[in-house]
Order: structure tokens, then C-alpha cells, then sequence
């Protein structure tokens, strides 16, 4: 396993290019099992997740090309297998996303339950009722869903909660069903967006995108021609870029990324101190060289604060001016880094599901561990500001959501270098 070793103090300055959404990029890789003729799909991000799924489509015999810009063109005719085994899917909870597709253009489906972050319980069986209340047969069986449908009929559904991945896999699940689906209580994140606009060059038949009630027209087949769909930019890199100029008192420009999806991220960090200016693809934020203002945050679903920017924040919090209170409504068990953090010298107390947190002038380096995707990233965040070198292990969390992040953070002055472990 790799490491990060990062030399604390340096102020980040220039600009950057935001890669394509992660979680936009890997629903639409398994929307893409939906379609009858080849697609193109462009602005994926080089992870390993995407990797993973790559990998997994392959597995069933679709056939795949990448260009050298990680275009990907995905035919899916000589598909002869329709399952996603445990040993492509354990470390990734998007896996499950490939179920929709499988039983409504398929009929049949053999999934692995996922693995991913263990940042708290985020059951699949919203999906299964779902699919369940649209005609399908599913047992669970040894750590594998076995689902089968003759087709998957149309029919009005509520989620007992707003989820993602919830949400997306019903979405493909009702594009190829009978008849017309509605989702109440849909989530409404940017990703859920790009999929609907995806799925619909497709030729599926959905309205009420970016609203909590989708409406799904079932269409008998998805025949597009020449689609080369491009996957929108990927707001939490671009929000945790944002924070490490704030944190460090610096001045970045972001290029290619949506302002207008991280608005509550965006009104947090003028808070803290930060001049702000956004154009139609760009953010730029100027700390002036001070030392950021304390904010308190509370997580919620999309438009509220993103439950995946919640750490990011945490570390800003450790070295800003005055006390802060930090709330996580949507995962129980998001707050692992905090410990981490403790050892780095941070002021934070953990009552519930709310940190209390003291700022002081500066962090002090120590060897940390991660523990998931973004409390790695927090970590990486702590440590640009940490007097000495901080060294992050495990971070293959953080190579599962952040595209090259030791050059970036150098192409903006930071000392950071990987090393073998």
C-alpha cells in the first residue's frame, strides 16, 4: 500500500482542471448495459473504481475501447454473462447499480451484495422492494441477490428514504419496464441528474429530472445512434480543491466544474473569509493569506450540505478562528477521521452525531491512517497545513475518488509526494 508524505506550510496558488463526477461517471457506465448499440461515453475520471467497473462490464462480455483522453465506447451485443462477482464488486458500493439494467433489459440478474466505505449502514433494500414492487422475483442467497423478471412492470413507488443509489437503479430498472414508473421522494444530487440526461439520449422517456418525483415512460428498447455523452464535472474534487486554497490562505482558479451545484458549499466557504467569483465553468477563490473564519455545518441530502464535503470542512475547522459545530445526519459512522485529526493536535470533541470543534493556529504532523474516501482527503487537507510531514497510509480510499490528487496539489505548490509502502 502506498502512502502520502505531505510537508505542512505551503500556501496553494494557480489553476486546475476538474475531472469528470465519479459518482455521475460509474451509473452511467452501468446505465450504459441498457442500450442496444454501442455509446461513447467522454470526461471519465481515471480511478479505481472506474477501473473496477470496467473491469466488470468486461467480465460479461461487453466489449470496450478506451482512447488515450479515457473516452470509452461500450458495445453491449455479445453480452453472455449477467452477473457482478464478489471479488470485482467487494470494495465498491456502486456495483450495485448494475442490477437495474441487468433485470430489465435481461430478465435475470446475479449481484453480489457491495462493499465500499464503511461509513455507516446503507442498506439495498429500498432497491430490492422497488424492484420487487415492479414484478420481480428476488431471494438473497450466500451474499448474492438473485433477481428475474419476465419484464418489469410500471407501477408508483415512494422511498421510505431519499437515496442515491436507490433512486438511479430504480431509474434504469423502469426505463425498459411496462408502462409508466413514478419515484416519489427521489433524490435530486446533480448525479441523479446527468444519469436521467444520459439515459434519456438513450431514448428513455423520464421527466421531472432534478425534482423529488421522477416520471419513467417505459420504452420497449434504447437504440441510440452516435452518442457520445460527456459526464458532468466532479463538484466534491472541485469542493475539496476549494478548501485546501482556504485552508492554506491561498488563491486557486478551478476550470471545467459546474458552480452552480456546490452554491451551499460556495455561501460556507464567504463565511469562512473567502472571496469567491464564479463564471459558467469556473470558481475562483482568494484567501488573501488569512486565516479562515470557523463555520458550522449540518449534512443533509442535495441541495443542503453534501454529507461527502463534511470532512473537508472538519479539517478547515481545526485551524480557523473561534468554535465550530459540525452535525452528520446522513451516515452514523462518518466521523473516523476525527481521531486522526486528535493526533495531528486538533480541538475536537464527538458528542452523537456532532463534533465540537475549537480551532487553534496550527496542526502538528503525525503518521494518520485513513479510514474512508473523503476522511482521506481531510487528512491530505490537515497535513498542508501541519507543521512537520504528515504521513496518510492506506490511501488506496483515496484513489478510489480523487484523480491524480498528489500532482494536483503540487501543480497548485504543495509538498506532497507518494511512496511505496
Amino acid at each position: 500500500m502506498d502512502k502520502l508524505i505531505i510537508t505542512g506550510g505551503q500556501t496553494l496558488n494557480g489553476e486546475l482542471r476538474i475531472s469528470g463526477a465519479k459518482n455521475a461517471a460509474l451509473p452511467i457506465l452501468a446505465g450504459s448495459l441498457l442500450s442496444e448499440t454501442p455509446v461513447k461515453i467522454g470526461n471519465i475520471p481515471h480511478l479505481h473504481d472506474i477501473t473496477t467497473t470496467i473491469s466488470l462490464l468486461g467480465h460479461m462480455g461487453i466489449s470496450i475501447t478506451i482512447d488515450e483522453h479515457m473516452n470509452i465506447e461500450i458495445d453491449t451485443q455479445n453480452i453472455s454473462k449477467f452477473e457482478a462477482p464478489y471479488e470485482l464488486v467487494k470494495t465498491m458500493r456502486a456495483s450495485i447499480l448494475v442490477l437495474g439494467p441487468l433485470l430489465s433489459r435481461f430478465g435475470k440478474a446475479h449481484v453480489s451484495l457491495p462493499g465500499g466505505c464503511a461509513i455507516g449502514t446503507r442498506p439495498v433494500n429500498i432497491h430490492l422492494d422497488c424492484l420487487t414492487k415492479m414484478g420481480a422475483k428476488i431471494t438473497v442467497k450466500n451474499g448474492y441477490i438473485h433477481a428475474t423478471a419476465e419484464r418489469l412492470q410500471g407501477t408508483h413507488l415512494i422511498m421510505d428514504q431519499v437515496t442515491v443509489t436507490g433512486t438511479e437503479n430504480i431509474m434504469m430498472a423502469a426505463v425498459l419496464a411496462e408502462g409508466t414508473t413514478i419515484i416519489e421522494n427521489a433524490a435530486k444530487e446533480p448525479e441523479v441528474e446527468d444519469l436521467a440526461h444520459f439515459l434519456n439520449c438513450l431514448g428513455a422517456k423520464i421527466t421531472g429530472i432534478g425534482s423529488s418525483t421522477l416520471t419513467i415512460e417505459g420504452v420497449s428498447t434504447l437504440k441510440p445512434k452516435d452518442l457520445f455523452y460527456q459526464v458532468l464535472p466532479d463538484r466534491i474534487e472541485t469542493g475539496t480543491y476549494l478548501v485546501a486554497a482556504a485552508i492554506t490562505g491561498g488563491h486557486v482558479k478551478l476550470k471545467d466544474t459546474h458552480p452552480e451545484s456546490l452554491e451551499i458549499v460556495i455561501n460556507k466557504l464567504r463565511q469562512t473569509g473567502a472571496e469567491i467569483t464564479c463564471g459558467n465553468d469556473w470558481i475562483e477563490l482568494n484567501m488573501h493569506g488569512k486565516r479562515p473564519k470557523a463555520v458550522s455545518i449540518e449534512t443533509a441530502p442535495y441541495p443542503a450540505f453534501p454529507t461527502d464535503m463534511q470532512a473537508q470542512f472538519t479539517a478547515l475547522n481545526a485551524i480557523a478562528t473561534d468554535t465550530s459545530f459540525i452535525t452528520e445526519t446522513v451516515f452514523e459512522n462518518r466521523f473516523m477521521h476525527i481521531q486522526e485529526m486528535q493526533r495531528m493536535g486538533a480541538k475536537m470533541t464527538l458528542k452523537n452525531n456532532t463534533v465540537i470543534c475549537e480551532g487553534i493556529p496550527e496542526l502538528t504532523a503525525a503518521p494518520v491512517m485513513a479510514t474512508d474516501l473523503r476522511a482521506s482527503a481531510s487528512l491530505v487537507l490537515a497535513g498542508l497545513v501541519a507543521k512537520g510531514d504528515t504521513i496518510v497510509d492506506r490511501i488506496y480510499h483515496i484513489d478510489r475518488g480523487y484523480e491524480c490528487i498528489e500532482e494536483k496539489l503540487t501543480q497548485l505548490g504543495a509538498t506532497i509526494r507518494r511512496v511505496p509502502h
